[in-house]
């Protein structure tokens, strides 16, 4: 879990210097790391609430609202479907 968390954190970083440089890269960059954060974000709460068992889905239990909160997030601000769309244009443009 923590290896997912901090590669999240340096593809995040790597995109926010890209975009803050005004680099040609920086929406693809942009685009991989939410996708990329988003989806380890689902994991890593899918194996909080396994490791907290039946007291995971539990409302009092913050975990269970951790994994909401990610959920949202891979559909707010453009899909993770979008996103690979985003990728997977600049790569054919990029190596064709």
């Amino acid at each position: 879990m923590l290896t997912k968390l901090i590669c999240s954190r340096l593809i995040v970083r790597k995109a926010a210097m890209a975009l803050d440089g005004h680099s040609k890269d920086s929406v693809t960059l942009c685009s991989m790391a939410k996708l990329f954060a988003t989806e380890q974000c689902l994991d890593i709460c899918n194996q909080a609430i396994q490791m907290h068992g039946g007291y995971g889905y539990i409302l009092s239990n913050p975990v269970q609202q951790y994994m909401r909160d990610c959920r949202v997030h891979t559909i707010l601000e453009g899909t993770n479907e979008v996103m690979r769309l985003i990728i997977a244009r600049d790569a054919l443009k990029r190596y064709t």
